[in-house]
């Protein structure tokens, strides 16, 4: 693609493909200087350029053999199935940075496998259609049963590390992906999402906190992961659920702003990511269809950059993760030329749900 296409002038009033396709090939090729304190996470950089490409249905323009190969150099290896009982996580590394060789007496002494960095390998490879029972999914799997703790939480690495919503989202769309639950205790994991749901209907990240847009989406999500949420007409069976639909219902649709753009928290501006989080919820439970699609539209245009990629908001500059959820966002509002969004699993591909 020739960069001297596009210019950077003026705002539209339409979706341009063409000049986001240019923005994710300059983050594809190099990783820009903004971004190289971020290299500890360079594996999540990734997931939201490839994801970004699956969206816009233009995986043909990246060397997906080279990629797979790329990721698949990430996963952190036992010595010996024994090894997996030793409560460290042999999932993915984020980057080079963290990925530390084994000793001279094999061990790997120094693991910085993250259950983030382990969701945005196995969906980058999904993506790019590789075969997930390849990979050595047994030592992802019984080793991640080593991060849930006691209230069914989860946290990332397995020392030192916060827990909240945010893993145990990551650790259900694992395990989905891979195909078996070996790696979760389910039920633990039900009840802890179950306390962080608030007076007002939304989730926090954690139980007694504010509730949140991304909390919301990872509770949610999950649970419709693991099958507590079984189809996406819940509203008609609402009395059975096991969440205040209505109150989660109330407050998602109270998020979007008089912009027509989603906010986060209440009282807060609107913020193009959470087009996707709130939206995706709202997909979930089968009520995507009480926005206002047409203000939502007009608010995420306001955040489409003249240079290609979307910003947080309105006049700043693009950024990949603002980018990768505006592009998922217009999928949900299903754009032409957009491919489908699995809303439980955020990547463009139907994935099978449950086991």
């Amino acid at each position: 693609m020739e960069l001297e296409k596009f210019s950077p002038v003026g705002s539209s009033c339409e979706f341009e493909k063409d000049r986001h396709l240019w923005y994710l090939h300059m983050m594809y090729e190099i990783l820009p200087s903004l971004y190289q304190d971020q290299e500890i996470n360079r594996l999540t950089l990734a997931y939201f350029v490839i994801s970004s490409f699956n969206v816009l249905d233009a995986l043909d323009q990246v060397d997906k053999e080279g990629v797979v190969n790329w990721v698949l150099s990430f996963q952190a290896y036992p010595k010996t199935r024994s090894e997996l009982e030793n409560g460290q996580f042999y999932g993915f590394h984020g980057s080079r940075t963290s990925q530390y060789p084994q000793d001279d007496k094999g061990d790997l002494k120094y693991n910085g496998s993250h259950l983030a960095s382990t969701y945005c390998g196995l969906a980058i490879l999904k993506i790019l259609g590789y075969n997930l029972s390849s990979i050595d999914s047994e030592s992802i799997l019984l080793s991640m049963r080593a991060l849930q703790q006691p209230d069914g939480s989860f946290m990332p690495v397995h020392f030192g590390a916060e827990n909240d919503l945010r893993f145990v989202y990551c650790a259900a769309a694992i395990c989905s992906m891979l195909g078996s639950w070996d790696g979760m205790d389910q039920e633990k994991a039900k009840e802890y999402i179950l306390k962080c749901q608030s007076y007002d209907g939304g989730f926090g990240l954690t139980p007694g906190s504010e509730s949140h847009g991304g909390g919301t989406y990872c509770a949610v999500a999950s649970l419709r992961l693991m099958g507590f949420i079984e189809d996406d007409h819940i509203l008609k069976n609402s009395e059975s659920s096991i969440i205040d639909l209505p109150m989660l219902l109330h407050w998602c649709l109270e998020r979007q702003a008089s912009d027509g753009g989603f906010q986060g928290r209440s009282n807060k501006a609107s913020d193009t990511c959470y087009a996707f989080w709130i939206g995706g919820v709202l997909r979930i439970l089968g009520c995507y269809s009480f926005i206002n699609k047409r203000a939502l539209h007009d608010f995420l245009l306001t955040c489409q950059s003249k240079y290609g990629g979307f910003s947080k908001f309105p006049g700043q500059p693009p950024d990949l993760y603002h980018t990768f959820y505006g592009f998922t966002a217009f999928s949900l509002l299903e754009e032409p030329g957009l491919k489908p969004i699995c809303a439980e699993l955020g990547i463009s591909v139907i994935a099978p749900i449950g086991i």
